[in-house]
């Protein structure tokens, strides 16, 4: 199968609380390297014809202004926490822009979320202003937006389903710490892939440093990126040196072009 060429930037690499956590000063928090500095992790991927963006943190309305982003054809969810979906109501401005709503695509978990969180986007009674948001509910079966491809990944956050996303050569994944093997088959393959390390210390719902290693290894993926990074793991640069060859920390306005 053809795909075509992908865009893919870091919008955001950091852990729910991002980097710097507030009230912390330790070494990575008050750091000068700027890989050092996290928003909420996301990430959107860009062909000739379609922009597209996974999850919405809380910190959207500045990712999409700081890299002056004045189009974005749809919106996918991972999962329903919080530091993914908390940015949704600034899609008001690209309604305004485009004059259309929003394409939305997330599993039943996710839509039920948003419906409650973003209770007046979703009203019989329509406020001016208010979002405008065409919603779509996926499950594991691939579904295309435009020109893109896409094939959901189920992946498990503890107990929490949450989906990951593979665009051809390309696999993106977060918060996520047991990957069954039906669902790694998918991966398999891929020429790059993006996954979740938080802290080399063990984690309940995410994996660690080691466990995120050890994962790209056994799936053979030749080009890796971690994400959802917390200040626990230790300054980019120090834990760079670490690393194996062919992976990598990611960081807030990384490009990679597939």
């Amino acid at each position: 199968m053809s795909y075509p060429p992908i865009k893919i930037t870091f919008l955001g690499t950091g852990t729910s609380s991002g980097v710097p956590m507030i009230g912390c000063d330790c070494e990575v928090c008050t750091s000068n390297d700027p890989k050092d500095n996290r928003l909420r992790s996301s990430i959107m991927v860009e062909t000739a014809e379609t922009t597209i963006v996974v999850d919405t943190t809380p910190d959207f309305r500045y990712q999409m202004l700081r890299l002056g982003i004045k189009k974005v054809d749809a919106i996918i969810f991972t999962h329903p926490h919080r530091d993914h979906i908390a940015g949704l109501d600034d899609v008001r401005a690209f309604n305004y822009i485009s004059q259309r709503s929003m394409k939305v695509y997330c599993n039943y978990l996710t839509e039920e979320a948003l419906r409650r969180d973003f209770y007046y986007a979703f009203s019989d009674t329509r406020y001016p202003g208010v979002p405008e948001i065409d919603l779509h509910t996926i499950t594991e079966e691939p579904f295309t937006i435009n020109d893109l491809y896409i094939e959901p990944i189920l992946v498990w956050h503890m107990k929490m389903p949450v989906y990951g996303f593979r665009f051809g050569p390309f696999t993106y994944i977060t918060d996520a710490n047991y990957i069954e093997e039906n669902e790694k088959q998918k991966i398999r393959g891929s020429k790059t892939m993006v996954l979740n390390a938080l802290r080399k210390e063990k984690h309940i719902s995410h994996y660690n440093l080691e466990e995120a290693v050890e994962l790209v290894q056994e799936l053979e993926v030749p080009e890796a990126y971690f994400t959802h990074i917390s200040h626990q793991l230790g300054l980019h640069a120090a834990i760079t040196t670490e690393l194996p060859s062919g992976i990598h920390l990611g960081y807030d306005g990384l490009v990679l072009n597939l």
